[in-house]
């Protein structure tokens, strides 16, 4: 089982038109946030996976208990929350890409205390999963950053820093410290641009291979993705397919990549008997797992029949 802490995220996206008379603009509305969407993937890929989040009781908190829930994952570990939940209104660019306008104060998923973060949240998991806003964002952070120190020392941990700026400064992204018990770090071209700008990838990896992580996989868009284990590298080639939007793909392919790893036993420790054709062939699984996402609307991620 794989556990995964951090957001449900409310995504709203702009019609493109306003409505008669200009007098306002409708808003399509799908359930979203990078953590969530990892959790919705790997279920419906057949991995087993709890969500540690802290839902709403508002309507979209309602709206997300559903999805989670249809899709088979386990929720027996999420919060009750009262807060409201987080909104952010997308736009849209031409290659489907998109540009976000968050509405976070004060809303459910930065509110986490240490006593909600107790080490028997973890279950049976072999993997921890969580980054994104939930490492970042106060006054929750500090108490999701040490419950991810701490379960470093009972399963794997893994990282997407799935950074926003609109929400938290790069400064703020400590991938270096997230390093020393990070097991697996996933994480964009865009989110390497704005965190070593300048940086080659391989150059980068290097840097966060020294600090302590051993799996580094970057994703390239439509150039594919990058492996570092270790610093032994490869690349993998993107899948060619008609693009709806990009929302959600690199969660997909994180939910890809750890979904394959948990299924060759790999998931529980150190990462000990990974070696590089073992990560290829699990980034090219979350390929083809981001590439079917990138088909429909919203963050919609494949069921393993889909495959």
């Amino acid at each position: 089982m794989i556990a995964v802490l951090g957001e449900c995220v409310a995504d709203a996206f702009t019609d493109s038109a306003p409505s008669a008379g200009g007098t306002g603009m409708g808003l399509r509305v799908f359930p979203g946030g990078g953590p969530a969407n990892t959790a919705v993937g790997l279920a419906r890929l057949g991995t087993r996976a709890r969500f540690l989040g802290r839902l709403s009781g508002d309507v979209f908190g309602q709206v997300f208990r559903t999805r989670l829930a249809a899709s088979g994952v386990d929720l027996s570990a999420a919060i009750a929350a009262g807060e409201p939940s987080t909104l952010a209104v997308a736009a849209l660019d031409a290659g489907g890409r998109a540009a976000y306008t968050f509405y976070a104060q004060g809303t459910a998923d930065w509110q986490w205390t240490p006593h909600e973060l107790g080490p028997e949240r973890l279950g049976d998991a072999t993997c921890l999963h969580t980054g994104s806003l939930a490492l970042v964002k106060p006054p929750g952070a500090a108490a999701v950053e040490e419950f991810a120190r701490a379960a470093h020392e009972r399963v794997t941990v893994s990282i997407d820093p799935n950074v926003r700026r609109s929400l938290a400064a790069p400064e703020d992204y400590r991938v270096e410290r997230w390093c020393a018990y990070a097991d697996v770090l996933r994480l964009s071209d865009d989110d390497l641009a704005v965190l070593l700008p300048g940086t080659p990838a391989e150059a980068a990896c290097d840097r966060w291979h020294e600090a302590g992580a051993r799996l580094i996989v970057v994703t390239l868009g439509a150039e594919g993705a990058l492996v570092s284990l270790d610093g032994e590298r490869a690349t993998v080639p993107a899948i060619r397919v008609e693009v709806a939007d990009t929302v959600g793909a690199g969660d997909a392919f994180t939910a890809g990549l750890l979904h394959h790893l948990e299924a060759q036993g790999l998931l529980g420790g150190r990462l000990d008997a990974l070696d590089l054709d073992t990560a290829v062939a699990a980034a090219t699984f979350g390929t083809r797992v981001a590439a079917l996402t990138c088909t429909v609307p919203g963050a919609d991620p494949p069921w393993s029949r889909q495959l």
